[in-house]
């Protein structure tokens, strides 16, 4: 009698062990596997340098050769490289762009070392004061992306009509935008004050993720709130390179993980606070896509939950009725 419930309880346990086993490599094998790999470098100097860099580096950079520091600094800027190597009639010497990735500034600067003693490394694009490390912005994402699968959910089960869940979830957007613009600009100040261009880029990635999980739900039912959750949360989260860069990550991750929501919203948020939008035409597209694609599925799918109606009593039938 009490075999089920006792096999049930093993097979839910082994099923859990079976996703451990497969959530750890998916979160720590990135980690312990970073290493540039085509990561795009500027150079301005001989061909002796990149042939240098080549060698000693293979498959590490992808090198763009430009005519002068200045054209190397544009590039960066313009969020085509992460970094220069210059050679000047002074010496060598190393630009990078902490905003656009501290670890890779991290990098070249123990690569400068390489070039001569004394090299000195100039930050183009400097990380906000209040977040040295950059570890703020990372951080900050993991509570907008908590928060964005669980209005996606709530907005699922407690607002049963299609217009009412349009409604809700734009709103929700612009309101999480405003919110975390107001915590991470002006509360923490982690962000620099680009206020209109940060809170559009939360905002479109709070929608995104949110219209995703109503919009999956709506199409296919409760189902629908697991694959979203394991796709655009825990794959995502892993493969996102926020705290990096996706050229760091073993490929082909670091790239798929822009086409998912928290990679692309991490990219799109960068190239807003710093960078004046300059990279995040294809991270703004992938948001776009998720955000529209969601809404779209929240007026083609179910409008309100289908439970399961309870039967009707038996009615009494004369044969049942006894006698007096």
């Amino acid at each position: 009698m009490h075999r089920k419930p006792l096999t049930l309880g093993v097979l839910i346990a082994i099923a859990v062990v079976a996703g451990q086993a497969l959530l750890i490599p998916l979160f720590a094998a990135p980690a312990a596997n970073l290493a540039p790999r085509d990561l795009p470098l500027a150079v301005a100097g001989p061909p002796q340098v990149t042939a240098r860099l080549a060698a000693q580096h293979p498959g590490a950079f992808k090198i763009i050769q430009v005519s002068a520091p200045a054209a190397a600094d544009t590039k960066i800027k313009d969020r085509e490289v992460y970094g220069a190597i210059l050679v000047t009639a002074a010496g060598p010497e190393v630009h990078v762009a902490s905003a656009g990735s501290p670890v890779v500034a991290q990098l070249l600067t123990q690569a400068a070392a390489g070039l001569g003693t004394n090299t000195p490394v100039r930050d183009v694009v400097p990380v906000d004061p209040d977040d040295p490390r950059g570890a703020g912005f990372g951080a900050g994402f993991l509570p907008l992306a908590i928060t964005s699968l669980l209005a996606g959910v709530l907005v699922y089960f407690f607002v049963p009509r299609r217009g009412a869940r349009l409604t809700a979830l734009v709103a929700f957007g612009a309101l999480a935008g405003l919110a975390g613009v107001a915590v991470q600009v002006e509360w923490l100040g982690i962000l620099p004050d680009h206020y209109l261009a940060v809170a559009g880029s939360l905002a479109l990635f709070t929608l995104a993720v949110s219209a995703a999980m109503t919009g999956l739900a709506a199409l296919v039912g409760r189902e629908g709130l697991a694959l979203g959750a394991v796709a655009m949360f825990l794959v995502g989260n892993a493969l996102s390179g926020i705290a990096a860069a996706p050229e760091l990550l073993p490929r082909p991750w670091g790239a798929v993980g822009q086409w998912l929501p928290i990679g692309a919203g991490g990219t799109l948020l960068r190239s807003a606070a710093y960078f004046d939008g300059h990279g995040g035409f294809f991270a703004g597209t992938v948001l776009t896509a998720y955000a529209i694609g969601g809404l779209l599925l929240v007026l083609i799918g179910r409008s309100r939950i289908v439970r399961k109606t309870e039967s009707a009593p038996v009615e009494a039938t004369p044969e049942l009725i006894p006698a007096h």
